[in-house]
């Protein structure tokens, strides 16, 4: 499925072909919460970075958060001018890109369960709303989006 996002103030348009699409996985951590302060988590996709295209690629700018151990190689990208989230990527993963359902213009499909992950760092007034049949984790999910997708057969 070919997504097409871009950010607030419509310098940065970017669209990437994702076998992964489903909204469904709920990251609660601090740094996901404080950047992309969608509703106290954040909703990353699966995408082919080598399908990445960008239009204000100068917009764009990079924030990698500060661990223990350095900076994360995880690197979340963001408009400089309006500040919205627009994807991460990994340099241990190379191949892959995760674009912010928050950036996304492109209509998704519905998940049939979600995946809240990251619980034991998200803040105390966040109330998550869990379904019957989603999984909760206080950090992170047995399956990766890939997976999750394939096991319910919705790769598209």
């Amino acid at each position: 499925m070919k997504l097409e996002g871009s950010c607030h103030c419509g310098k940065v348009r970017f669209s990437v072909e994702s076998a992964h699409p489903y909204p469904f996985n709920l990251c609660y951590c601090s740094i996901c919460r404080k950047t992309a302060g969608g509703g106290g988590f954040a909703i990353n996709l699966g995408g082919e970075a080598a399908s990445l295209s960008v239009e204000g690629e100068a917009h764009v700018t990079v924030y990698h958060a500060e661990g223990p151990d350095g900076p994360s190689p995880l690197g979340r990208r963001f408009c400089a001018h309006c500040g919205s989230m627009l994807w991460a990527c990994d340099s241990r993963w190379p191949d892959l890109i995760h674009p912010f359902a928050s950036a996304i213009d492109t209509a998704l499909p519905v998940p049939p369960e979600k995946v809240h992950l990251m619980l034991g760092s998200r803040a105390p007034w966040v109330v998550p709303a869990v379904d019957p049949g989603d999984q909760c984790f206080e950090e992170y999910p047995n399956e990766s989006i890939a997976d999750w997708h394939a096991s319910r057969g919705l790769i598209s």
